[in-house]
């Protein structure tokens, strides 16, 4: 008997009890998208010319042409703080994304839609992002999951032809329910039904579903005019047919839009939307009848790629914001005589924010060119969407760290005040961050991204006892040779850039170190693993790290440019140090007796990868402070406002760039004069000096509002009623969608 099948033999009863059947909703989760980089990463062997051979990210000239005209054009009417007060786009802006198609991104031409790629698709949404977060969610959603790209993969041809050129246009406006208040990350416990009838409906016996359905957290559907539906669907003897998407016109007998939700006060529409015994002809089921219970397969096929745009994009703006206005205020701002980015606590946490921005950025751009290649790396997207998420969030909070006073009065000239109170938006959304780590980067990774663990499941499916033995033999070996790379040094595998080279082996040493203790953990624990979240989100935390850490590699070879590599060296370095923190971490918690001893020889000779040194940081920070040019390469998707404090600092520093060396002395005569115009006579250009004077104190200065009204002797008059709330009447958008009741479209 051959050993593979003794082996196998052996290890089948064991095996079963570990490894229960996969259900269909676990199943069509995990073989949902593709497997990249990551899964060199798992294995313990990256490769750095597969990696590099993902190429640079490339732009058609429509794109190219869209971002320098009609986005910039869209950015200039974005006004942050307006937006957020009214809770709504003006109507300006609503007509121009739909005249201009915002709407249609991911359309292709032929139904009337941009055909742009998932870069240039990513592209758009941070730099409008990066001037207004509502305009850019608004932008956003109809063109990641949702009926359009639903309709894109598995809708019939009938639906595409009347759906998809009114979606490019905005005649239809999209929103998808699928959150219920009794299933958020679990969405696949949806409670909403759908019974399989048959009725009369537009003056013919029809079949469909009857569904009562109950959603909230729904992104525009106050506003939309087809809503997306999931719920589960059953047939007449109450036999589970599986979740099924549809779309329903607005409106349509038995389904209200609720009023509305205000996410952190938001100014984008999100609303709930519920149904009682609403009819859905077959027709309406996404692909017709033979996609009836595939719903939870296509909405896990979608997320595999869209998790990697919109949201990340969303995060990367928040950095690149953050960095910019933290750079730029600490270069105007003084205190004791010195400009506040010039200490050294200001300096550290502004470059350490332009490291974490490299890493973030370069692994949203390298995943954006594996997907405009065809990939869909699931796994890869929701480290995307849980690190860059995260990443925006702290920038932001180091910003106001840094702004001080500056950043917490509300108003025109806030700087980031909105984007710190939306921040928890993104965190939450398509997966919260907390439930993704565990069981998305690493319960997913650990199937998919493993280079054996998905064989062998597949094996004791079958109760193929030959395949498992072949199965656990390979794995051996596996475990065997990252044990031998964990103690005594890995080859670099591939060409990784010379001046990089040295970061390459040190990726390569924590890739098979991980991949070891992803391996150990697994043994030592089985299927307890899954339960332990805290351990096992912090092997999808070293993942992530390493997939950061390695994009860093790429990006530096596909932009060709030498200014960044100390950003880059910096970049590789915080996430190795990371991950080995989290790793140690790990070793020290592992529940097993002997985890000491484990760690220490697991995690021999990674000493050396130490937090970056404070000369280092000092460094990238005196880069930031004397070179435009490599702010402007760390912050590419950063847009020119409406009218703002944005603006306003854009215009001061475009100012002092002009002024050059000359802007300290004149802060030293002004510190002394305490007068603008005396100070910029002082100057070579007194008309240049004056008007940057002039818009430094624009950006130094805070608004104020009117306060309570005054008694005749001045006090304060406390006792004054309350004015009555004035009630939120506005129309939701500029333009009230249509709500008549799209023909019927046939299933084939």
């Amino acid at each position: 008997m051959p050993l593979a099948t003794l082996i196998g033999r052996w290890a089948m009863q064991p095996f079963s009890k570990a490894l229960p059947p996969l259900g269909d909703t676990e199943r069509a989760a995990l073989e949902a998208g593709t497997v990249g980089f990551e899964g060199q990463l798992f294995a313990g062997r990256p490769d750095f010319d597969a990696l590099t051979a993902a190429g640079p990210n490339q732009l058609s000239a429509r794109e190219e042409a869209f971002l320098a005209n009609e986005v910039p054009a869209l950015c200039r009417m974005l006004d942050d703080h307006a937006i957020d007060q009214a809770h709504d786009l003006p109507p300006e802006v609503w007509r121009f994304l739909r005249e201009k198609r915002f709407f249609g991104m991911i359309i292709p031409e032929a139904f009337g839609g941009l055909g742009f790629g998932h870069y240039a698709h990513a592209t758009v949404v941070a730099r409008i992002a990066s001037v207004n977060v509502a305009t850019a969610v608004t932008v956003m959603v109809p063109n990641s999951l949702g009926p359009a790209e639903l309709l894109l993969r598995y809708g019939t041809d009938a639906q595409k032809e009347h759906y998809l050129p009114r979606l490019a246009d905005g005649r239809e406006l999209p929103c998808f329910g699928l959150t219920s208040p009794y299933a958020g990350s679990d969405a696949a416990a949806i409670p909403d039904r759908g019974v399989l009838v048959e009725r009369e409906f537009q003056g013919r016996r029809t079949r469909g579903f009857l569904v009562d359905f109950d959603k909230r957290y729904i992104t525009l559907a106050p506003v939309a005019t087809v809503v997306g539906l999931a719920f589960h669907a059953i047939d007449e003897s109450q036999r589970e047919l599986g979740i099924t998407c549809a779309l329903i016109p607005v409106p349509h007998e038995g389904m209200e839009i609720g009023r509305r939700h205000r996410p952190m006060d938001s100014a984008f529409m999100n609303g709930p939307i519920r149904g009682r015994q609403v009819f859905v002809p077959m027709d309406w089921v996404i692909g017709g009848e033979a996609q009836v219970g595939q719903g939870w397969r296509m909405l896990m096929e979608c997320l595999a790629a869209g998790r990697a745009i919109s949201l990340p994009a969303l995060g990367s703006a928040m950095q690149q914001t953050a960095l910019y206005v933290s750079n730029a205020y600490g270069q105007i701002r003084e205190q004791f005589g010195l400009p506040v980015g010039k200490f050294h606590a200001v300096a550290g946490l502004v470059a350490q924010m332009s490291a974490q921005l490299y890493a973030t950025d370069a692994a949203r751009r390298f995943t954006a060119a594996a997907l405009d290649k065809g990939e869909r790396p699931s796994v890869a997207s929701a480290i995307l969407k849980v690190q860059l998420t995260e990443a925006g969030r702290r920038a932001v909070n180091h910003g106001m760290d840094i702004l001080g006073g500056k950043g917490i009065i509300s108003g025109p000239s806030n700087l980031l005040g909105v984007a710190y109170r939306q921040a928890p938006i993104a965190i939450t959304v398509e997966g919260a961050n907390i439930l993704t780590r565990a069981l998305i980067v690493f319960g997913q990774g650990a199937v998919r991204c493993h280079p054996h663990v998905l064989d062998e499941m597949a094996a004791v499916q079958a109760k193929d006892e030959t395949a498992l033995g072949r199965a656990l033999i390979a794995h051996g070996r596996h475990v065997a040779r990252n044990l031998w790379h964990s103690l005594f040094g890995v080859p670099v595998l591939g060409h990784p850039p010379e001046a990089l080279a040295a970061e390459a082996r040190l990726i390569a040493r924590m890739s098979a170190k991980y991949a070891l203790t992803v391996d150990l953990a697994m043994g030592l624990l089985g299927g307890k693993l899954k339960r332990m979240e805290l351990l096992s989100a912090r092997l999808g935390d070293v993942l992530a790290h390493l997939y950061l850490a390695s994009a860093c590699v790429w990006r530096y070879r596909v932009d060709a440019a030498p200014e960044l590599l100390p950003f880059a060296q910096a970049a590789i370095r915080l996430q190795l140090d990371e991950a080995g923190k989290i790793l140690r971490d790990l070793y020290a918690n592992l529940p097993t007796p002997g985890r000491r001893l484990l760690g220490a020889l697991v995690l021999r000779r990674t000493a050396h990868l130490a937090p970056l040194r404070d000369v280092q940081l000092m460094a990238l920070a005196e880069l930031l402070r004397t070179r435009p040019d490599v702010v402007a390469r760390l912050v590419p998707d950063l847009s020119e406002p409406g009218p703002g404090g944005l603006r306003d600092l854009m215009q001061a520093m475009a100012l002092g760039a002009r002024l050059g060396d000359e802007t300290a002395a004149l802060n030293k005569v002004l510190r002394r004069t305490r007068s603008l115009d005396e100070a910029a006579r002082s100057a070579s250009d007194p008309a240049l000096a004056l008007a940057y004077l002039q818009a430094a104190d624009k950006v130094i200065q805070v608004d104020d509002f009117e306060g309570p009204a005054r008694n005749a002797d001045g006090s304060a008059r406390l006792s004054a009623p309350a004015a009555p709330p004035v009630p939120s009447t506005p129309p939701p958008s500029a333009r009230p969608p249509e709500r008549t009741t799209p023909p019927r479209v046939p299933a084939t």
